[in-house]
This record gives C-alpha cells, sequence and structure tokens, in this order.
C-alpha cells in the first residue's frame, strides 16, 4: 500500500488522484457534478449526485492503478454547501450550495436575533450569503415541513463519508464554513443552535481534520471500485486544503488560488477576527487560515471572453493567448481604465452580495486589450488590498504568494499580481493543491506522517518559477490601489438602488 487518495468534491467536479509518500501524482480521476440553476439565485445539487460522480471519478483512476496499493483516502469538499437528510439517511431536498442566494433575507432576520459582531467574534465569518448557517435558517423559515423531519444536516464531505463508512463523522475543516461551529472552542455553539432549533446530534460530530474516521465499507468497496477496509480520514474544505497542499504554515507565505474565484489565505497561530477578512481553522489541525475570496476571479475571463467579445474558448482555445499578449502591451493601469469586478457581489472587506461589476473611465481610445488588463488589474488590487488588512490584524506578515488553480497559468496575471502586491508571485509543481491537501491528510491518518503538518513538509510541491514586482511599475499600482480603494464606498449607494430597483421596489 505504497499510495493515498486525494479526493476534491468542488462545485461542477470530482477529481481524485493518487500520491505517492512524496507527494507526486501517479494517476488521476475526473467526473462532472451536475447543478441545477434554478433561477432568481437558486442553486441546488442532489446528495446522491455527490455520491454519483465522486464513483465516476474513481472508476476513471482505479483504471489506472490498483486499488490494492491505496492504504486511505481523504476527501476535500465545496464549502458551505450544506444536504439535507431524514432519519434514514434519504434526501429530504436538493443541497443549497454556496452560490446560493435566496437566504439574504435571512441575513438580516439572523441579524436581528445575534449581532453581527457576536457572530463573527463565535464562528470568525461576517454574515453574507455563503455560510450555510443562513441556508438552515431559510429552511427553518420557509420549508417548516422539511425542517420537521430533519435528521441531518451535512457537509459534502461528511455525507461521502457517511456513505463510504457507514459513520457520520466530519471535521473541524468542513463544519467550520458552515458558520456553526464556535471555531476558537471546535464546537458547534449552543448559542448559534438554540437560534436555529437546532440540536447538536442533527449535525455531524466534527473531529480534527487528518483522523481516521472507518474503513470503506464491502458493499462502498464494491460500487466504487476501492479495496474493502480501505482507511477513510476525516478531510475539510477545499479553500484550506489548498492550504495544507501548498505548505502554507507560517513563514510569511500566502496561497492564492486563481480559479473560478479568487481565494487567498495566510496561516497564523493564534485565532483572530476582522471584518476585511473571514477566519478558518486549518487542516493542519493546528491554527487558523486567515482568508480573502473574491467570487469572480478566473471566472470573469470565460465570461468576458464569451459574452463580450463572442468568441468560444473551447473552438478557439487560443483566444487567451491573444488576449494576453494584447494586453501585455497596454501599460500598467490600461491607459486610465479600471474594473470593479464584483459580477456576483463582494465578501471582504465590504459584504455586500448587491455589489456589481464596473468598468470606470472608459474612452474611445479604449479597446479590448484595455478592458483584458484593467480585468486582471480589477482581481489583483482587490487582493493587494486584503493582504495590508491581514498583516495589521493579526500581525502575520507576508513576503510571498504562491498561486495555485487555472490563472496561476498566465504569465502576465502573474506578473500583474507581483507588481500590484509589491511580493514575488511563486508557481508551484503541483497545481491541484486542493487534492494534495487531501492526500497530505490521508497519509497522516495512514500513519506516514506524524501530522498532517509533517505530511505537507514531506509531499509539498516544488517552486518550479518565481515572478518578482517591477520596482517601477509596483510604484505606479501603489497610486492606483488608492483610487481603486474608493470606487466601491463611491457606488455603494448606487448599487442599494439598482438592487431595488430589479426588484421592482422604489429606488
Amino acid at each position: 500500500m505504497d499510495l493515498v487518495l486525494g479526493i476534491d468534491s468542488s462545485t461542477t467536479a470530482t477529481k481524485a488522484i493518487a500520491w505517492d509518500r512524496e507527494g507526486r501524482a501517479v494517476a488521476e480521476g475526473r467526473a462532472a457534478l451536475p447543478l441545477r440553476d434554478l433561477g432568481r439565485g437558486h442553486l441546488e445539487q442532489s446528495v446522491q449526485d455527490w455520491w454519483d460522480s465522486l464513483r465516476l471519478a474513481l472508476a476513471d483512476l482505479i483504471r489506472q492503478v490498483d486499488p490494492v496499493r491505496v492504504a486511505a483516502l481523504g476527501i476535500s469538499n465545496q464549502r458551505e454547501t450544506v444536504g439535507f437528510l431524514d432519519a434514514a439517511g434519504e434526501e429530504l431536498r436538493p443541497a443549497i450550495l454556496w452560490l446560493d442566494e435566496r437566504c439574504r433575507p435571512d441575513i438580516d432576520l439572523f441579524g436581528a436575533k445575534l449581532a453581527p459582531a457576536r457572530f463573527r467574534e463565535i464562528t470568525g465569518k461576517t454574515p453574507d450569503p455563503t455560510p450555510a448557517v443562513f441556508s438552515l435558517h431559510w429552511v427553518m423559515r420557509c420549508e417548516p415541513q422539511h425542517w420537521r423531519r430533519l435528521a441531518h444536516a451535512v457537509d459534502v464531505a461528511g455525507y461521502l463519508g457517511w456513505r463510504l463508512t457507514g459513520e457520520r463523522v466530519t471535521s473541524w475543516g468542513s463544519a467550520d464554513p458552515h458558520g456553526v461551529l464556535d471555531l476558537a472552542a471546535k464546537r458547534y455553539s449552543p448559542e448559534i443552535l438554540a437560534l436555529l432549533d437546532l440540536r447538536a446530534e442533527q449535525l455531524y460530530p466534527a473531529v480534527r481534520p487528518g483522523t481516521p474516521i472507518g474503513a470503506v465499507m464491502p458493499a462502498a468497496a464494491e460500487a466504487l471500485g476501492l479495496r474493502p477496509g480501505t482507511l477513510v480520514v476525516a478531510g475539510g474544505g477545499d479553500g484550506q486544503a489548498s492550504g495544507l497542499g501548498t505548505g502554507t504554515l507560517g513563514g510569511g507565505r500566502a496561497y492564492l488560488n486563481l480559479g473560478t474565484a479568487a481565494v487567498s489565505g495566510v496561516w497564523g497561530q493564534e485565532f483572530a477576527t476582522s471584518h476585511a477578512f473571514r477566519t478558518l481553522s486549518s487542516l493542519s489541525g493546528e491554527g487558523y487560515i486567515f482568508e480573502l475570496c473574491l467570487r469572480t476571479g478566473a471566472y470573469l475571463t470565460d465570461w468576458s471572453v464569451r459574452q463580450l467579445f463572442g468568441a468560444d474558448p473551447t473552438a478557439d482555445p487560443a483566444i487567451y493567448r491573444r488576449l494576453e499578449a494584447e494586453a501585455a502591451a497596454v501599460p500598467p493601469g490600461a491607459d486610465g481604465l479600471l474594473l470593479l469586478p464584483y459580477w456576483s457581489g463582494t465578501m471582504a472587506p465590504f459584504w455586500d452580495p448587491d455589489a456589481r461589476g464596473a468598468v470606470v473611465g472608459l474612452a474611445t481610445g479604449h479597446g479590448r486589450a484595455h478592458y483584458w488588463r484593467a480585468m486582471l488589474e480589477g482581481i489583483a488590487l482587490d487582493c493587494a488590498m486584503g493582504y495590508g488588512a491581514i498583516e495589521a490584524a493579526t500581525g502575520e506578515p507576508v513576503t510571498a504568494l504562491l498561486t495555485i488553480g487555472g490563472g496561476a497559468k498566465s504569465k502576465l496575471m502573474r506578473q500583474i499580481v507581483a507588481d500590484a502586491t509589491g511580493l514575488p508571485v511563486q508557481v508551484s509543481s503541483t497545481l491541484e493543491a486542493s487534492c494534495l491537501g487531501a492526500g497530505m491528510l490521508a497519509a497522516s491518518g495512514a500513519g506516514w506522517y506524524a501530522s498532517p503538518a509533517e505530511a505537507s513538509r514531506a509531499m509539498q510541491g516544488a517552486v518550479v518559477a518565481t515572478t518578482d514586482p517591477d520596482p517601477g511599475r509596483a510604484g505606479r499600482y501603489r497610486d492606483l490601489l488608492g483610487i481603486y480603494a474608493e470606487l466601491y464606498p463611491a457606488l455603494r449607494t448606487t448599487f442599494a438602488r439598482l438592487a431595488a430597483f430589479r426588484t421592482g421596489a422604489s429606488p
């Protein structure tokens, strides 16, 4: 048994990668995960789809490796998505995704019972539509017939672990993003449970990440092609798994995942909270992750190509290279064009779901190259705004960024991030950091290493490239950051009036 499996059950796909003791990928399987967009900001999945996607991804992987070689598996999961099960483990209603916005009225309703500052003190989160606690409140309020029959509200990794082993257990790292866990105490908050009319036993017990939770049952092994008895360990949210996979465990390094969302995290030993970031548990089992999240990160590149430029990147994959070359010829600041990348609202530091994208400074001399550069700069400037806030609030310095995700492949994006933040931007040999983080937890649980942190040090990928900031351009971006930081506050009232107009209310 010389391999472990790292499984990443994300929003639209499941990835399964077999890793050896040095963190080298030996085989990989993938499968799509369907998502139902019901309109009006309602997005759902079936818990059965989580299982079916896992089955297909493992079938792809097991064709490449003998399952007898697999010692253990760990799961990283899409965060804040919550499923609803009855006493028999059957789905009461579809799971509500982290992207869902139906709970927006419940933020204020819940806030009338528990002040936002107190909620942040307990959970490390500032109220916004993302934490599942507000989706839970919506079901309690709007679907009492389901709420009365609710036996278990489950996260993705907890549900898959139960289907694999028969054990109802999850980890701190999967339970924490739901906004019900007392993060410092690592237990479900009685104060929040009481406001939801929810009992602690309706949530899976949360244990330290990397803890063995059970063995794959014979029926599950047959369905998935695994070896019966394969060890399953407690995993965690995909963002924190990226932190473990990149070795973000102090020393000034932050990870920056330039995926669909732009997510960045810094590790700290002591619990701290701020309006400027959200705090989550570290999958190392020690310390915390102070996280920034821009909902529309690299998502904007695909959206812009399709919706603005009328191109199909599937038919013309070279479109991205052409746009990057064109934008590279445009000077910093895109000749006075500035883009606010809040297509799906903003999280830290403004926490405004009504915020939207804005392109400011358009002139007749601007073209698609200026737009493309301004888009990349908007993402980078939003990150730069956050790192200073983390350092000021926690005392944790940020001295280097390790980039992962599809956006990390862009040389221009890496240079803009380096110049806008004034930090060296590194590229890891392993871009699938969430899968690797899950594999590290499996390796620790299997006894290969004494702790997840030790597994991280032994298995993390090498830095294969570094982009340093250019002093001249960095100075220009410092000036531009001052303008960028003023843009959302100047538009806040406009966004609120537009939101009221969209719903037919008086603006």
